[in-house]
């Protein structure tokens, strides 16, 4: 594909582009500089297309993992570092919520069904909720990433029949 093949292929992708951005972001400024973000990548990173892939998914997963690495910089950006002597702040971060009875109550129903788990589901389960990707996760317990991805579709799906109390009705 020539560059100004690829330029209008890209170009072409753009309103649609802007929806995803907005549905990720929820907000118009950062879905345009995550747009923006998104084509200077697919431009620098015009190369590594191979024709015979679907360009609009190769796209979608830039933007996708841009805003994904943009979030997880946030949130460590917004970690606060105790300088305190008895260290009582540690990493808290902001918690606006008061614990009352009944997510207390909800917290160790939901422990309690994480830790029901089996092994197997449970750590890779857990290592996706901490934020590592299919691959790392894969590759950590010596899996496929399809077998990780059921494993954690699965362990959802049991926490959610085990919560059912706790959804919205």
């Amino acid at each position: 594909m020539t560059a100004l093949e690829f330029n209008y292929k890209l170009t072409g992708l753009q309103k649609y582009l802007e929806i995803f951005a907005k549905q990720l972001t929820g907000n118009e400024d950062d879905a345009m500089d995550l747009l923006q973000e998104t084509f200077l990548k697919a431009l620098i990173y015009r190369e590594k297309y191979v024709n015979e892939n679907n360009f609009k998914a190769w796209v979608y997963t830039i933007m996708k993992n841009i805003f994904i690495n943009n979030y997880r910089r946030n949130k460590k950006a917004r970690t606060i570092i105790d300088q305190t002597d008895n260290l009582y702040h540690i990493n808290s971060g902001s918690h606006d919520t008061a614990f009352n009875p009944e997510s207390i109550i909800a917290i160790k129903e939901l422990t309690q069904g994480i830790e029901a788990l089996d092994k197997d589901f449970r750590r890779a389960f857990d290592m996706y909720n901490e934020g590592y990707k299919y691959k790392e996760i894969a590759d950590d317990l010596n899996l496929t990433i399809g077998t990780v991805k059921s494993r954690i579709f699965y362990s959802r799906k049991k926490l959610m029949e085990n919560l059912k109390e706790y959804q919205p009705a």
